[in-house]
């Protein structure tokens, strides 16, 4: 039994509250045998899913509850956050640094086929004010390319799929964006590629007409608040508040439940420094990672290895799954503790691109016989 640190959202305030309970030893490296549990080690907001349910705007939520969840998706607060930073040694002890962990990792995944998937912005790209900017180095582009040559690759975004594609310029990989509505396979050079035709899967198409409307509204509506930025991202609207000054955050909120009580068919959701609009229908980062596991044929595979990289709230829909399945893992990019379903952690991009060109050379390297690193 280990101590572990749980912490109590007041969903009234900003205010977190840390007790302690045991709980039972785990292990770090689940087999498609074991499944982890449903929560990893370390930070466990209780309130969270109850405050985020209450935070769906068709549910009346408050508009003070929003800036409070605004608050804490913001890096700054968190580092700001004592009963998170005092214990960051216990948060990484339960989500290690996968570079830290590669040799176990590799061990994991033996006699297993990897699959790679990967988040876009503050993942391979580093954060950035402006999300038209936000481009990635030509040196990840590179480790990138060499990495599907390896296995086979997926970019999940929250981004419209083709500016994602327009960032990565890369036609070997899949590309599922809009939080996984828009998906489409290799348009060439892919020897996972299955088939003749490119994949393409869009679930959300109706609610392409009414994603139109809201975001023209939102465009008008928010003019009167400096730095906010609106981003048509075809099936899926977000509203970036990173520039808006923290006492305007207020008002935008109020600006986006306005517009959306007239769009019951569409929700909202929150990622960092952005709201983001999207269609009611259950389809998120997680069913995305599903459907392009089985349309490579390892829908119910036990020698498939996942591996997700993201570093947004979004993606622990894709963390979730994999716990879930037993099968692969999660990886959270983030200098800060967070309450995840990730394994491992890497801190920033450039970690990111570290952990990949290791896998790269450690298939180089397997794929002429030598031994494994």
């Amino acid at each position: 039994m280990t101590n572990q640190n749980v912490v109590v959202s007041d969903p009234k305030s900003t205010i977190n509250l840390a007790i302690t309970v045991h709980v039972s030893d785990s292990s770090i490296f689940p087999t498609a045998a074991q499944k982890p549990p449903a929560a990893p080690g370390g930070y466990i907001s209780i309130s969270r899913k109850k405050l985020l349910k209450n935070l769906e705007i068709n549910g009346g939520a408050r508009i003070n509850a929003w800036v409070d969840s605004m608050r804490a998706s913001s890096p700054t607060h968190l580092k700001s956050t004592p009963s998170i930073t005092d214990d960051q040694g216990s948060w990484i002890l339960h989500h290690p640094s996968a570079l830290d962990m590669f040799e176990q990792i590799i061990e994991a995944s033996k006699g297993k086929q990897i699959v790679m998937f990967l988040d876009y912005d503050g993942t391979l790209s580093p954060i950035v004010d402006d999300p038209d900017r936000a481009f990635m180095s030509k040196k990840m582009r590179a480790t990138v390319r060499k990495l599907a040559k390896c296995f086979p690759t997926a970019i999940v975004s929250g981004r419209c799929r083709d500016k994602v594609y327009n960032f990565v310029r890369l036609a070997e990989l899949y590309y599922a964006g809009s939080h996984g509505m828009d998906i489409k396979g290799p348009a060439k050079g892919s020897k996972y590629k299955k088939g003749s035709e490119a994949l393409i899967f869009q679930p959300a198409s109706e609610f392409l007409p009414m994603i139109d409307e809201v975001y023209k509204e939102l465009i008008e509506k928010t003019k009167s608040t400096p730095g906010a930025k609106v981003e048509n991202n075809k099936f899926c609207v977000s509203v970036h508040f990173r520039c808006v000054d923290e006492k305007k955050w207020s008002e935008l909120a109020q600006v986006v439940r306005s517009v959306l009580k007239d769009y019951p068919k569409l929700r909202l959701t929150q990622g960092r420094k952005v709201l983001e609009i999207r269609p009611t229908i259950k389809w998120d980062k997680g069913k995305a990672l599903e459907f392009l596991l089985e349309s490579l044929g390892f829908a119910n595979c036990t020698d498939v290895f996942p591996v997700y990289i993201g570093d947004d709230r979004t993606d622990e829909d894709a963390f979730k799954v994999l716990r879930e399945r037993g099968q692969g893992f999660g990886i959270l990019v983030s200098k800060f503790p967070k309450d995840t379903n990730a394994s491992y952690s890497l801190q920033e991009p450039t970690q990111v691109m570290d952990f990949l060109q290791r896998l790269v050379e450690w298939k180089q390297v397997s794929l002429r016989g030598q031994p494994r690193l």
